[in-house]
């Protein structure tokens, strides 16, 4: 029995490590494809999907939000930019913060339920070791806010690992409640209007 459990999880380990690198080309072939569209360049397109998907289009969003921060094998980047792109900046915002709340809460209890384990289907052994010596270092709480306000840090990863510590579910939901608004503001911002500022200052 042992064996077989072992074979099904060096199956599922596989796969989502597949599912991830077949999520990143997806991912640019998605935005090419929304390009020609005219959906990243033209808000009245983008007026008329919402428009068109006035219900179902926050839900699903929302639940693509969840499923990328679970199953981490979509960029999140990419779906948080996109949320601010489809539905403007408040809404946008708060489909965000809805679905990366709800999400982050789920990974962390599953790594809380399911430990290394669960990690490692995401992670090689090596990546691994390498976040989980940072659980032994002192002030690791700080770097956890840290990481989890900066819109350029692995934060899926650390909330896994986070998840391996003695935080408690209030104290990590805490945490996200009040410092995921930094991240998503400025991780969407700084692509969206990147571009116009790099060119002030450096054309």
């Amino acid at each position: 029995m042992k064996m077989k459990n072992n074979k099904a999880y060096l199956f599922f380990q596989r796969l989502f490590k597949v599912l991830g690198i077949l999520a990143l080309v997806g991912s640019f072939f998605l935005a090419i494809w929304l390009y020609k569209l005219g959906i990243l360049n033209d808000s009245n397109v983008l007026k008329d999907v919402v428009h068109h998907y006035k219900f179902w289009g926050p839900f699903i969003f929302i639940m693509v939000q969840i499923f990328q921060i679970v199953f981490p094998v979509i960029p999140g980047g990419l779906t948080t930019v996109a949320g601010f792109l489809i539905f403007g900046p408040w809404q946008g915002f708060i489909y965000n913060y809805v679905g990366i709340l709800i999400g982050s809460y789920l990974l962390f209890i599953l790594v809380r339920i399911y430990g290394k384990r669960f990690i490692l289907l995401f992670l090689d052994e090596k990546t691994f070791m390498k976040y989980e010596k940072k659980l032994e270092t002192p002030g690791y709480e700080k770097l956890f806010i840290f990481c989890m306000a900066s819109p350029v840090s692995p934060a899926d990863i650390m909330v896994m690992i986070t998840g391996l510590t003695n935080m408690t579910v209030r104290r990590f939901m805490t945490i996200i409640f009040i410092t995921k608004p930094i991240s998503i503001i400025g991780y969407s911002y700084f692509f969206i209007f990147g571009k116009d500022i790099i060119q002030h200052y450096f054309h």
